[in-house]
């Protein structure tokens, strides 16, 4: 197994550092991530107290974004809101990543019967869209941030696993696998300690590009009343608490879609970003951007030196792929 040296791992973020946008995504997403962690000191009011005396008020300086129907304090619901849609796209996305790194692996090394049977188990996830699967999956049960959680990531495995699976069929040709083979080892130490660190660039990019598709999904589904309830403050249920009153309390609607907006667009730049910082042709030439008038030679690539410890997928194809699985 060949890890990354110190050289390639500077080089991949002097790539990512040249990408504006991807440190600007980068940034926006580490406040956020911060405002979520310290919401309860951050939030000016209790986000589940109600003041029927404080209906409906705009924005103003005893409440910078206005309250809600019940006069509860919008800015503290949006920070608490954060809380819960954050996690959901962490928890959920992490589910998805660990059954697609697993069956991805197996149907990927082991061919044959077993990769037919999870190929065909992932066409036949792919058949239904996801949205109308969750609406069937949750009119069974009863919603909750662990039920969403759990439904979002057995939704959205399917395309971690193709991304393994491609990589892992051209990984398991390279010499060092054909080596431990050779040796006696077992498939579990092949894969998991050989194989799979090399076959992770393209899952870290579904990843992050995964994450915003889930704060998505759980707003869209807390929008129709099916996804985190009330009292839990999320972006979807506070834009369908404002959905009535639009017209006379537009900071319902127009503040929590706000928070949103910045959240996903942040997450969709800094995976951009990462993806292309991890493709070799775009690394090569910062690489060589960066040599001091171009004296130094270039490097030719040695076929026999062990796997790249990032992925060869072409850009496109990884952005195809993370969008079968968000």
């Amino acid at each position: 197994m060949t890890a990354p040296s110190r050289g390639e791992v500077r080089l991949f973020w002097r790539t990512l550092s040249r990408n504006q946008l991807a440190v600007v995504g980068g940034v926006v997403v580490g406040i956020l991530v911060l405002v979520a962690l310290a919401a309860p000191w951050l939030a000016p009011h209790d986000p589940y107290h109600a003041d029927v005396s404080k209906v409906l008020e705009p924005p103003s300086g005893a409440h910078l974004l206005g309250t809600d129907q019940i006069g509860r304090d919008v800015l503290s619901r949006i920070l608490y809101a954060s809380r819960v849609s954050l996690a959901v796209g962490f928890v959920s996305v992490g589910i998805a990543t660990a059954i697609g790194v697993i069956l991805g692996a197996a149907s990927g090394y082991h061919g044959g019967v077993v990769d037919a049977m999870i190929m065909r188990l992932v066409d036949l996830m792919l058949v239904f869209p996801r949205f109308f699967l969750l609406l069937a999956v949750l009119a069974f049960l009863q919603p909750s941030i662990w039920t969403i959680m759990a439904v979002i990531g057995l939704t959205g495995w399917m395309g971690v696993a193709r991304l393994v699976r491609a990589e892992f069929l051209s990984l398991k040709e390279r010499e060092f696998v054909i080596w431990s083979q050779s040796i006696g080892a077992s498939a579990f130490r092949i894969i998991w300690r050989h194989i799979l660190p090399n076959a992770l660039a393209p899952v870290l990019v579904a990843m992050t590009l995964g994450i915003p598709a889930a704060i998505l999904t759980e707003s869209g589904l807390s929008f129709l009343g099916l996804g985190v309830q009330p009292p839990y403050a999320t972006w979807g249920n506070i834009l369908n608490d404002g959905k009535d009153s639009i017209e006379i309390a537009w900071w319902l609607s127009v503040y929590p879609g706000l928070a949103i907006l910045i959240t996903v667009l942040s997450y969709n730049l800094l995976g951009e970003g990462i993806r292309d910082a991890l493709d070799p042709r775009l690394r090569q030439a910062v690489g060589r951007l960066a040599r001091p008038g171009g004296s130094r030679p270039r490097e030719r690539l040695d076929t026999n030196a062990g796997p790249a410890p990032y992925s060869r997928l072409a850009g496109a194809e990884v952005a195809e792929l993370a969008d079968a699985h968000v």
